[in-house]
């Protein structure tokens, strides 16, 4: 950090304790500095230190380099009077990796997006892909999905061909090519003798970056309970965390992971539990519950919605679903046209492909999950569509304006929590990156979220296309704004890559 030789230095990736804000805050040549951007005069509210106080935020670079009860000087400032200034939120949970998709996560309050349920097939080309042209942070998971289906001999040169294409060409057309062609295995069987090419593939995944295994084996069925198992072997060695969508809405899928992660001490954090479990959110809860109560590493995450979204071709839609998940047709929505689907334009939409959503939770499994205070909130963001669920881009105003604000669901700061510490912290353990995240601290990244606590909302609808939320007044992702006076700022583009632990970018 820049400075004069008097002026307090932080070291690379610590951050001050609130005794060392406080004697900063009063020590006179503080006042004396010019920042980049200084934030004036804003409820300031970092859930780490519980700091809940008018401050001014003084940022040089990408860096927080002063917090101070008196005013600062800056080269920009921005007068934050009546808003919280905020750590920006972190969706551990984001699909919608392009800067459309990001750009309606910036006005949600997300300043860092992350693929982590499915994970991407090339970390290298992901990271490449996305290098110095993002609004938000990003990183991704390796995809055991797609993993299990490169190393298959009747798939390996058609999925290697796919990729290779897509790695010439990122197109729209290739990308789809290389999805299809990852799913190929989803129903096959990994015989045993291909378990060590399997792990070799998630190790290189590891090594390019990624900040866990994303375990998405509902949709690959024809992953056995030992194949299952053997990655958690792995992680557990390698102390590597795993982001599973479990096999199934029953118990003993929460089960099955709980269990292997207990046996083989792999990290785990279980993505949405209320889509998850429905019915059974209750015993969920309890069972993660009392895994973390007995010292197992196990996370989890939730969304405040009572409907779900995913491809219709996918195995949660194979024969006997409506039973499985106690809805009917009826209750699934044709993401295109916004329509509600029958019995004959099910099978006519199965058969094309495509993105649905599904009305099958209700509100009080929601709010239960919501409340629980070792839960996290995540989007489940989809890819940018005009008709996308509106968890794409209403998420965290959501939970905070209707649950937080108008429900009383929890706290402030522990909502607050819930978006910003909690999932830097699920993280930290596998990318040191994150130590600087979702807070707002001495020598903590500059992604802040500033927004009005009176009138933070979400618009977006199940009905209408995507719409931006209101009360996110500013965002700053590394320093930078992407939202200023409650608008994109158009070409920003300050999003960072997050990674493993021993990969620096």
């Amino acid at each position: 950090m820049a400075g004069p030789s008097n002026f307090p230095r932080v070291l690379a990736g610590a951050l001050f304790p609130v005794l060392a804000v406080t004697l900063l805050a009063s020590a006179p040549l503080l006042s004396q500095e010019t920042y980049d951007v200084v934030i004036r005069g804003g409820r300031v509210m970092d859930p780490e230190t519980g700091l809940d106080a008018v401050r001014d935020v003084g940022i040089r670079g990408e860096t927080i380099v002063a917090i101070s009860e008196t005013p600062l000087q800056g080269t920009t400032v921005v007068d934050a009077t009546g808003l919280v200034v905020a750590p920006g939120f972190v969706d551990l949970h984001a699909h919608g990796q392009s800067n459309r998709a990001n750009e309606f996560q910036a006005m949600d309050g997300v300043t860092t997006a992350l693929e982590l349920e499915s994970g991407v097939p090339s970390l290298a080309g992901f990271l490449s892909a996305r290098a110095g042209d993002a609004v938000l942070n990003y990183g991704a998971t390796v995809s055991l999905g797609a993993a299990r289906t490169s190393v298959m001999p009747q798939y390996a040169e058609e999925f290697r061909a796919a990729y290779d294409a897509f790695a010439r060409e990122s197109t729209a057309e290739n990308r789809s090519e290389a999805r299809e062609v990852a799913d190929l295995g989803n129903y096959d069987v990994l015989p045993q003798e291909l378990y060590g090419a399997l792990h070799e593939g998630l190790r290189e995944g590891m090594a390019q970056g990624a900040l866990g295994i994303g375990m998405a084996h509902q949709y690959y069925p024809g992953a056995s309970h030992d194949e299952i198992y053997r990655v958690f072997e792995l992680a557990g060695q390698e102390n590597w965390l795993i982001f599973t969508h479990v096999r199934s809405m029953e118990i003993s899928a929460v089960q099955e992971v709980v269990s292997n992660a207990a046996a083989t001490g792999a990290p785990l954090h279980i993505v949405h539990l209320n889509s998850s479990s429905l019915w059974n959110i209750e015993t969920n809860l309890d069972l993660v519950t009392g895994a973390q109560e007995r010292g197992i590493d196990v996370t989890t995450e939730v969304y405040p919605y009572t409907a779900g979204s995913t491809a219709l071709q996918s195995a949660i839609f194979d024969e006997g679903f409506r039973e499985r998940l106690q809805i009917d047709y009826s209750d699934i929505q044709w993401e295109a046209t916004g329509e509600r689907l029958t019995e004959e334009t099910f099978h006519r939409y199965r058969e094309q492909g495509g993105t649905v959503i599904i009305h099958m939770m209700k509100p009080e499994w929601v709010e239960m999950a919501l409340a629980a205070p070792n839960v996290m909130v995540a989007s489940d963001g989809m890819p940018y569509a005009p008709g996308a669920h509106p968890r794409s881009a209403g998420t965290f105003s959501r939970f905070l304006g209707r649950y937080v604000r108008d429900g009383g669901t929890t706290s402030l700061m522990d909502g607050l929590r819930k978006v910003t510490l909690m999932p830097a912290q699920r993280l930290e353990g596998v990318s040191p990156q994150m130590r600087r995240k979702g807070r707002v601290q001495i020598g903590a990244d500059a992604d802040l979220t500033l927004f009005d606590p009176n009138r933070i909302i979400d618009t977006a609808t199940f009905e209408d296309d995507l719409s931006y939320s209101e009360g996110v007044e500013h965002v700053l992702v590394n320093g930078t704004f992407v939202v200023r006076d409650g608008a994109i700022v158009p070409g920003a583009r300050p999003g960072r890559p997050v990674v493993g632990r021993n990969v620096v970018f």
